[in-house]
């Protein structure tokens, strides 16, 4: 009796354990936009968005841990305009050529309780690597109502200078500082 207790107690200390590891969540692409916006010429502010994204979130619950990297297809910029989207993907700004795409790569996530409300990490374009500070304004994880799968859903936003990732031509008539606000779902693997 007393070693099956031993054994049972075993069992499940393991078993919670398991359930405890981290498990990493794949950027669902058809439901994940980083969308940017400026000031154009003191007339309006412009909104864009990419419409490639890859990536991985891997989620500890119950160490309050998370590891955040995304990789955008700077060529699926989508301006609404064909010629603009060529225009933007010039050396002046994006230079997709050269540099195809962006990343960012998670340094630190801060939770409050067990939701994230910040992501630190290195935001990379056109070969400039700057550290940049994400504040999550919603998020949730839970079981995906279509997939039945665990599921995250997240979005974040930040203020970034272009100029500092030398794309800033036609500063100050078109706006340095520049606004991400992120959408992102993932699925567990």
């Amino acid at each position: 009796m007393k070693k099956t207790l031993i054994a049972a107690a075993f069992s499940a200390f393991f078993a919670a354990q398991a359930i405890a590891a981290p498990q990493t969540y794949v950027l669902d692409s058809t439901h994940t936009f980083p969308r940017f916006s400026y000031t154009h010429m003191g007339l309006s502010k412009q909104i864009l968005r990419f419409d490639q994204t890859t990536g991985t979130v891997v989620l500890d619950k119950d160490a309050k841990q998370a590891q955040v990297d995304v990789t955008i297809d700077m060529s699926t910029i989508s301006t609404g305009f064909d010629a603009f989207n060529g225009h933007i993907q010039g050396p002046d700004f994006l230079d997709t050529k050269q540099f195809p795409t962006a990343t960012f790569k998670s340094t630190k996530v801060v939770f409050d309780e067990d939701k994230p409300t910040s992501i630190e990490g290195d935001l990379t374009i056109k070969g400039v690597t700057k550290p940049v500070t994400l504040t999550v304004t919603s998020f949730f994880n839970g079981p995906h109502p279509m997939l039945k799968k665990d599921a995250i859903g997240a979005n974040a936003t930040a203020v970034i200078s272009r100029s500092e990732f030398n794309a800033g031509k036609f500063v100050p008539a078109v706006g340095d500082e520049v606004t991400l606000d992120i959408a992102l779902e993932a699925i567990v693997e």
